[in-house]
């Protein structure tokens, strides 16, 4: 499986599941345009991988921020083949009785409206290239819903019904849209969550740990990879054995 010249674009690229995403994509052989609101965590990351990973600080629910963002591959490379949509937040972890309007908005906008922006951006140039990969970062909170979490739930399921709409929209114009759904993966996005929910989630993985980063960015190198040639508009489960549909 190689990704040789081939350039991406990931969102939150430069910490947890999104950088070892990045990492993994630059092994294949791809270049990556990292966009993250965190610049010295990008900075880190683009200090260790050279010419192979560039980074710009961008909030990706911001239409002139994702815009530039998609540009910047293009302007320095000359392409974008790829783009995972990883950048999110898991919001709050409270009983839905004692959100605010303001908790549902922002994970909303980082979990699903970002998604939007950056499909709809990339697809304008996928569409006159010829070709391209997405992969949408959803989750099993999308298929199951998780208690106390449930803005999150619900852009996740946003993101999974997005993927399958837009996957049917090119089909045939040689654009492959999938999506990667996690359980409980190990990174600090956890430490959000109260205890109580944490342990709740690990016990309904029959594997009886939490999934890793690498494994997620495993599964997402494969997606867009030409080895992947006869699946879009899919749902792949990441689950430790929770979920099979």
């Amino acid at each position: 499986m190689s990704l040789q010249d081939r350039t991406a674009l990931v969102t939150g690229g430069a910490r947890g599941i999104g950088l070892a995403i990045t990492e993994r994509l630059v092994a294949e052989g791809a270049r990556v345009l990292i966009a993250d609101l965190d610049g010295t965590a990008a900075k880190d990351v683009t200090n260790r991988h050279g010419d192979a990973v560039a980074a710009l600080v961008a909030d990706v629910t911001r239409t002139d921020h994702v815009e530039r963002v998609v540009k910047a591959p293009i302007e320095r490379w000359g392409r974008l083949d790829i783009v995972v949509n990883n950048a999110g937040i898991t919001g709050r972890s409270f009983p839905i009785q004692d959100l605010t309007d303001e908790d549902w908005q922002k994970v909303i906008a980082a979990d699903l409206t970002s998604v939007f922006l950056v499909c709809r951006a990339a697809i304008r140039h996928m569409l006159g290239a010829g070709g391209g990969r997405i992969v949408n970062i959803a989750s099993i909170a999308g298929k199951e819903g998780n208690p106390t979490l449930v803005p999150y739930s619900a852009a996740k399921a946003g993101v999974i019904g997005l993927t399958k709409a837009l996957a049917k929209e090119v089909a045939t114009r040689n654009i492959f849209v999938n999506a990667v759904a996690p359980a409980v993966i190990g990174t600090d996005l956890l430490k959000q969550m109260e205890p109580s929910t944490v342990d709740l989630l690990v016990s309904k993985i029959p594997m009886g740990r939490v999934g890793t980063p690498q494994e997620v960015a495993a599964l997402v190198a494969w997606l867009v990879s030409d080895e992947c040639s006869f699946s879009t508009g899919a749902v792949y489960d990441l689950s430790g054995g929770r979920a099979s549909y």
